[in-house]
């Protein structure tokens, strides 16, 4: 990441992602400890509850935030941990009714992080759930990403403009951009191809 007024609107548009990501838990969990403080023991259970899940959902997407934009760690080495880690982040933002299954197989560390990024932006196109799956062929990554209901078209238009050109920093495409910087670097392009559902080509 060579030109500075690039990378600091990177990092901004990852921090705002991050900080977007999980203030509405921890907003729950201090409404949880005020609940608390106040004595009454008639909210307990729904206190205990609230500070179990949005604990769990914290730690999950943290964990995913780490390996994902944070410094490279033997952890992206591992590649059942990267996987069990991409699986509980999608585990809190689908809908239970509606989960987002991953189809992923144990990857090479060189697709690791490429991999953690490419499904958050798959993620944020699913609407009711669906799959999303991987494939490594030919020292190249696919991503494909099927929802229960189609993905919006204006959005994957927004996101194929985001891809393939530039486009003004966006939260919501943090991990596009931070995705395609890294490429660079590893000397691959992120690629989306023409389709209904969203196909990504890293190569």
């Amino acid at each position: 990441m060579n030109n500075t007024n690039n990378v600091t609107e990177i990092s901004e548009q990852v921090l705002t992602r991050v900080c977007h990501d999980v203030i509405g838990n921890i907003g729950a969990v201090a409404n949880a400890v005020e609940l608390l403080e106040e004595g009454d023991l008639d909210f307990l259970e729904d206190i205990k509850s609230i500070l179990k899940t949005s604990s769990s959902v914290l730690s999950a997407r943290l964990k995913f935030f780490r390996l994902a934009f944070g410094l490279s760690n033997a952890n992206l080495s591992d590649a059942m941990l990267v996987a069990k880690t991409a699986r509980e982040y999608l585990m809190t933002i689908g809908n239970k009714n509606f989960p987002i299954e991953l189809d992923m197989p144990l990857l090479s560390e060189k697709f690791a992080r490429s991999a953690l990024l490419a499904i958050m932006i798959a993620a944020d196109t699913m609407i009711k759930g669906g799959v999303i799956k991987l494939e490594e062929q030919n020292n190249q990554l696919y991503i494909m990403a099927k929802g229960n209901v189609p993905a919006s078209a204006e959005k994957l238009k927004s996101l194929r403009e985001c891809i393939e050109f530039e486009c003004e920093p966006q939260a919501q495409f943090a991990a596009v951009a931070f995705l395609k910087e890294i490429l660079k670097d590893l000397g691959y392009g992120l690629h989306m191809s023409e389709s209904n559902n969203l196909e990504l080509i890293i190569k």
